[in-house]
């Protein structure tokens, strides 16, 4: 997918999920809007609903109080009598004794009368004890006998048909309780942020989602880019020793071998150096592809170091420093250089980071090797002077075939398998590699090895 392909497709899917958000914040709103002015007008009826039950049992039990004195024959000023202590819960006081039976069948005509149709229930008290002396619970039916209104009798009633006329003592006072007014009056869930949560969570979703799907395309793309450049360098590398050993192979077919036995000779070394370049080539390539394919087996053996460097350097200084006229430099610090290792896998671990110093280097090549002992393990430094990897390359130069772009220049061979090989056969031994660099003036990678010491 190209640069610009891929603004497009981040733009659209941004668009589409501000549209998709916008419509949703719109609904939600519009939604809150409604259920707050219903709820505004359920409050109203509710509060409406409870005043009118409230004013009811009052003048239902005002006129139960005055029947009372008016049967007992014993008049009174009953002003404020009647109290409301709760919304379903009233009291009554009197100057006078009170007959069960009586007042309870004149709660169920005054509540039938006043269309009243909640169970009650009813307690008679003492007024010096303040204890109660006489209650029941009252259960509506629907509409029955108009004389005892359409409740059910009271179960005292039905055992005692002869109760007695009055209580012993005087001065009480009555209440009446409805159970079930608290549950049966509307109450309304006021809905606050609750759809906002819902919206908070889908942008949440949408943008973690939108991130993930343009972190994989990024990746994909990234890996493409990759790829791509493998090809190439595959191609090129390739293509290159084999065209050479083409090249060598003709002139050698046309040369006379009794005549030209030293340009045979060259020739020949030619194909055959040839030859080793591009088996080298392949060999590289399916060894990082057996290091995916299976474990690792580590053939490990005591050995210095130090030696394995200084052979390095030897080498690198006899083949490839000498034409440049660079050096290496080495500072062999460490006073314990004796690891538990595979010796070939570190040789070409020490021989790959020498040879990246060199191949990315574009002046006279300055190379610092050191080693020092940290924390029980032994530390290994390689230093150039070469051009340095920028901060946003830095974390992927161990990718596999990731090499640090050049645009169309393909001036340092290679297939982007040499770190990735070192860090991945480092991390097999128990270590560790780390890369400092600065654009333009050089990098040091930095190598940890356990140390063995119980050899």
């Amino acid at each position: 997918m190209s640069n610009r392909n891929l603004r497009r497709v981040i733009l659209l899917g941004i668009a589409s999920i501000l549209s998709i958000l916008t419509i949703q914040f719109f609904w939600i709103k519009k939604n809150i809007e409604f259920q707050e002015k219903n709820t505004s007008i359920l409050h109203k009826q509710d509060s409406l609903n409870q005043v009118r039950f409230s004013h009811q049992v009052t003048i239902a039990l005002k006129k139960v109080a005055d029947e009372i004195q008016r049967i007992n024959q014993e008049p009174g000023n009953l002003y404020g009598n009647v109290k409301q202590l709760k919304p379903n819960y009233f009291t009554v006081e009197l100057q006078d004794t009170l007959l069960p039976f009586l007042l309870e069948t004149l709660l169920k005509n005054e509540f039938y009368h006043h269309n009243i149709t909640e169970d009650f229930q009813y307690g008679i008290y003492d007024c010096f004890s303040d204890s109660i002396i006489y209650g029941d619970y009252i259960r509506f039916v629907g509409d029955s006998a108009f004389t005892n209104g359409p409740f059910k009798e009271s179960e005292s009633y039905i055992k005692e048909n002869n109760l007695q006329l009055k209580l012993d003592s005087d001065l009480h006072y009555f209440s009446v309780v409805f159970p079930n007014v608290e549950q049966t009056m509307v109450t309304v869930v006021p809905t606050d942020v609750t759809p906002w949560y819902y919206l908070f969570a889908i942008i949440l979703f949408v943008i973690v989602f939108f991130g993930f799907s343009i972190s994989v395309i990024l990746k994909q793309k990234k890996l493409s880019e990759i790829k791509n450049d493998f090809i190439n360098n595959m191609t090129h590398e390739l293509k290159t020793p084999i065209a050479t050993i083409g090249i060598s192979s003709e002139t050698l077919m046309n040369l006379n071998p009794e005549n030209s036995k030293d340009k045979l000779l060259r020739y020949a070394s030619i194909i055959y150096k040839e030859n080793k370049r591009l088996e080298s080539q392949v060999e590289k390539v399916l060894n990082v592809a057996n290091l995916d394919r299976t474990d690792i087996v580590l053939k490990k053996e005591f050995f210095d170091l130090h030696e394995i460097i200084e052979e390095s350097k030897d080498n690198f200084e006899f083949n490839q420093l000498e034409e440049l006229g660079g050096h290496i430099t080495l500072e062999l610090n460490a006073s314990e250089s004796v690891i538990n290792a595979d010796i070939v896998h570190v040789n070409n671990i020490v021989n790959n980071l020498i040879d990246n110093a060199i191949k990315y280097c574009d002046k006279v090549p300055a190379i610092v090797i050191s080693t020092a002992i940290n924390k029980g393990k032994i530390v290994l430094s390689v230093k150039d002077n070469g051009k340095g990897i920028s901060r946003d390359n830095q974390k992927y130069i161990f990718d596999k075939f990731y090499r640090v772009p050049t645009g169309n220049l393909h001036d340092v061979k290679g297939f982007g398998l040499g770190l990735f090989y070192v860090k991945t056969i480092v991390e097999e031994h128990g270590g560790t590699i780390q890369v400092k660099s600065i654009l333009g003036k050089g990098s040091e990678f930095i190598v940890t090895f356990p140390l063995n010491l119980n050899k």
